[in-house]
């Protein structure tokens, strides 16, 4: 029997091709709340023949923070818990039961794992700590993009780490998201000093490609009194380091990278990040060094983005690659090793490894022959 009233609420439009895989993986909640916005397809109908409770409103000028906000009202005071998900999220199966043994008396929220994207063969890719699950009373939700639960508990939020709770992001590839740089501009116009707002902001320039107005608008979220998350501040530093780099200042993008290194060493990110860019340019020793760095750091963020590339095969393959062309065999092939050891089925690491056992294997022929005193051809 369930200990606990287990509530989901979530906002939509046009999301028929997700209703129905939502809905099952939403079923072990007791009920299921949905704000739509303004669906012109089947969403509606769907959600509530699959029991959910749906209400449909229109926001105008649309703001995630007030969608979110009137979802929540949906939700009855009775609940002891509330899940907000989007409806191209799912559940790993048992979310619930998990959930429910992690949360005990006073706790206010739960933090979850979040896997952003996932590897094309469904492994995860980017993955991060979430935070959306939470009590009925004293949250609200912020910010009219990139929105977050603000806590207006007297003692503060005490939250949880709920294991076994995996939430997956399942997108629409096609939907474009064209909307979100001017939705930024306007939370920053609302709060020019909030350094959370302007990271976004500039992170939305530098994929836009507008490179210059992402180093202007970060170096400047760096300076403000409210920057002072090391996460965000690194990654801060790790995107203007991007921008030099696409622009073909090189040694602008080393010295942020380094910079955000400094911020934060504990991060794997930064050090792969700079690593590629070194493989790029052929320069081995930094590629090397900054790789070799990563994988000293064994742990990865509980408050921030994990990129997949820091974690997968990349860092022992970008160390493969620079030990060799430093000549560095030996070195070369334990990582090229411990490269496929985690990747198996990636042909280039299969070949790479070949290649660089065959050239340690002729080294110690030829270092054999000279102690021999025989001549090596």
């Amino acid at each position: 029997m369930n200990k606990l009233k287990v509530f989901v609420y979530a906002i939509c439009k046009n999301e028929s091709k997700f209703a129905n895989r939502w809905m099952d993986s939403m079923s072990e909640a007791d009920r299921i709340y949905v704000l739509d916005t303004g669906s012109t397809d089947n969403t509606v109908e769907l959600l509530k023949n699959r029991g959910a409770i749906v209400s449909v409103q229109s926001i105008v000028p649309w703001r995630f923070d007030e969608a979110r906000n009137r979802s929540l009202d949906l939700v009855p005071a009775e609940a002891d818990i509330c899940v907000c998900t989007d409806l191209d999220e799912t559940f790993n199966p048992g979310w619930r039961e998990n959930l429910e043994n992690a949360w005990t008396e006073g706790t206010s929220s739960a933090r979850y794992i979040y896997n952003w994207r996932l590897k094309p063969d469904g492994s995860p890719d980017i993955q991060i700590f979430y935070f959306k699950i939470h009590a009925r009373k004293g949250f609200i939700w912020r910010c009219p993009i990139h929105e977050y639960l603000e806590c207006l508990l007297p003692n503060g939020n005490n939250y949880v780490f709920a294991e076994g709770v995996v939430l997956t992001h399942l997108p629409d590839i096609s939907k474009s998201r064209a909307y979100y740089l001017e939705l930024l501009e306007t939370a920053v116009k609302e709060s020019p000093m909030d350094a959370r707002m302007n990271y976004y902001l500039g992170r939305e320039y530098m994929y836009n490609k507008r490179w210059l107005d992402c180093i202007s608008v970060l170096k400047n979220q760096l300076n403000l009194p409210t920057s002072f998350w090391k996460e965000e501040r690194c990654a801060s530093m790790r995107w203007i380091a991007h921008s030099y780099m696409n622009m073909g200042n090189y040694d602008s993008a080393y010295v942020w990278f380094q910079a955000a290194v400094s911020e934060l060493p504990d991060m794997r990110d930064a050090y792969v990040e700079c690593a590629q860019m070194a493989y790029s340019l052929a320069d081995w020793q930094k590629c090397a060094d900054y790789a070799e760095n990563a994988l000293k750091i064994d742990k990865k963020a509980f408050n921030f983005v994990n990129q997949g590339y820091a974690w997968d095969h990349t860092p022992h393959d970008l160390a493969a690659i620079a030990n060799f062309n430093l000549g560095k065999l030996d070195k070369s092939l334990e990582h090229a090793q411990k490269a496929l050891e985690i990747s198996p089925g990636i042909e280039r690491l299969d070949r790479n490894a070949k290649i660089i056992e065959k050239a340690c294997v002729k080294k110690r022929l030829e270092s054999s022959n000279i102690e021999s005193g025989n001549p090596s051809e």
